[in-house]
């Protein structure tokens, strides 16, 4: 059940968290958008419209215009879980997300964290 809750869960939620986690390392917002627009092809306006929707982690993965396909070169440990590993898959887009912030915060040069 703990999954069905985060994918309810707004994307606005998590944003903010997202946002104070790489601003504490030297990051910025607009980089942490960067990031979101690279895994799921919405434009920023876009963007900004869902996280004022509230929209839920299922409804935002869902309706992605253009889910990259590069996303499968992310690979690593988050939350305890590899995150290549995961079979649900949408659990593993939103670990995917988190660990692209994850790296953010982590100093890594953005044309490695874009796979590029």
């Amino acid at each position: 059940m703990a999954q069905a809750k985060i994918f309810s869960m707004p994307v606005a939620t998590v944003y903010p968290l997202y946002v104070q986690k790489v601003e504490k390392k030297g990051r910025t917002a607009a980089e942490v958008d960067e990031v979101i627009r690279w895994l799921t092809g919405y434009s920023d306006q876009q963007l900004q419209q869902l996280l004022a929707d509230q929209t839920s982690f299922e409804s935002f993965f869902a309706a992605a215009p253009a889910f990259n396909p590069q996303a499968t070169l992310i690979t690593g440990m988050i939350c305890g879980y590899r995150v290549e590993a995961i079979s649900d898959p949408l659990m593993q887009k939103i670990r995917y997300l988190d660990k692209l912030v994850d790296e953010l915060a982590k100093g890594k040069p953005m044309h490695k964290i874009l796979r590029q």
